[in-house]
């Protein structure tokens, strides 16, 4: 059974069609959020940033948002094969004990134990990000308006009630509760046109990296906030999934123009945010993505994982004081997914346009 599947935007196609797909050709990375669903990837992060991409020297742009906001992190890395291979261990690993008669760990106990892993991860090494000679690294955050503009035990709830209802009626008014905000490689321009909702550019520093990266993937409720990060506008700011959850950005309109667009992503949909995981009718593509390729895992092969699903969140419950194994599981389904690498790598050998599908 194919594991790979590739689809393509307009633009996309066009290209493919003419020039096939190398690796001068690509201008913007995405990375989604999704938590262990990420971990599908990680084989083809290791091809892609690892080999492929050495064959050119262009500038990139690395658009991620919470676990997608450390992988392109990752990525900046020297050697980024062993850094990507440390992202894998490290999040598999990740483990919680419960304090007497919890359920389930507190969010102070998650963000404490999560910053310090990050803080260790890239230890002496953020200078490695910030100064990358070709990746300009674009962190998404969610920072909180109004009522959620500090995380408090009673505004916090009322004001993600409110903001699920201004969703509900139409993605753009939950920029009343959230602010797209957007920590960038020091003078790196977005990659993407932003008059799709409220937007906000901050240079990425030594002071700031460590706190916009834990606020990237700060689930509410899960982690706790992350509030008044350097250089940045005062607030709480959580997961960048919130407001871009698989990063569905104005790429075509990007000023000044890009080239194509490489999503390595966990399924075919790409739902611009996370409140927006139920509403089917914003699943689809959209002009927005006319430059895009994605590559996405055959909704049958995933089947054959163990579980027959992807790694997610659930599993922490579903395994519960069983770490060992989750760990196996989420284990053998990462070693399945070097496939994704061998057929991807047969298909740029000869890029057959009939193998493509449309987003």
């Amino acid at each position: 059974m194919r594991a790979l599947c590739i689809h393509v935007g307009a633009t996309a196609r066009r290209h493919i069609e003419q020039q096939g797909l190398s690796p001068d050709a690509i201008s913007t990375i995405p990375a989604a959020a999704g938590g262990p669903k990420g971990l599908i990837l990680g084989p083809l992060d290791r091809f892609i940033f690892g080999d492929w991409l050495t064959r050119s020297t262009q500038p990139l742009h690395l658009v991620g948002a919470s676990i997608g906001a450390w992988r392109m992190a990752t990525a900046c890395l020297n050697d980024p094969v062993a850094a990507f291979e440390r992202l894998e261990h490290d999040y598999i690993a990740q483990h919680y004990e419960l304090k007497p008669g919890e359920k389930r760990p507190s969010a102070q106990h998650i963000s404490e134990l999560f910053g310090q892993n990050l803080q260790a991860f890239y230890a002496g090494r953020v200078s490695e990000v910030l100064q990358h000679p070709r990746y300009r690294l674009h962190v998404f955050t969610s920072r909180g308006r109004h009522i959620l503009g500090r995380e408090q035990r009673w505004r916090t709830p009322v004001g993600y009630a409110g903001a699920l209802l201004a969703n509900t009626l139409h993605r753009k008014a939950l920029g009343y509760w959230l602010e797209r905000v957007v920590f960038s490689t020091p003078g790196a321009a977005l990659p993407f046109a932003s008059s799709d909702y409220p937007t906000r550019r901050v240079d990425l520093s030594q002071a700031n990296f460590s706190q916009a990266l834990q606020a990237s993937c700060s689930i509410p409720f899960v982690l706790q906030a992350v509030h008044d990060i350097a250089g940045a506008p005062r607030g709480a700011y959580w997961d960048g999934g919130l407001t871009d959850y698989h990063l569905h950005l104005n790429y075509a309109a990007a000023q000044p123009p890009q080239g194509l667009v490489l999503y390595p992503h966990f399924q075919k949909a790409v739902v611009p945010g996370w409140l927006d995981k139920h509403l089917r009718w914003r699943h689809g593509a959209t002009p927005f993505l006319d430059n895009m390729v994605l590559l996405a895992p055959n909704p049958q092969w995933v089947k054959t994982l163990p579980n027959g699903k992807l790694p997610d969140r659930s599993d922490f419950m579903f395994y519960g004081a069983d770490q060992a194994g989750r760990s196996r599981a989420w284990r053998a389904a990462t070693a399945a997914s070097a496939q994704l690498v061998d057929e991807f790598e047969s298909w740029l050998r000869q890029p057959d346009p009939r193998q493509v599908l449309a987003l």
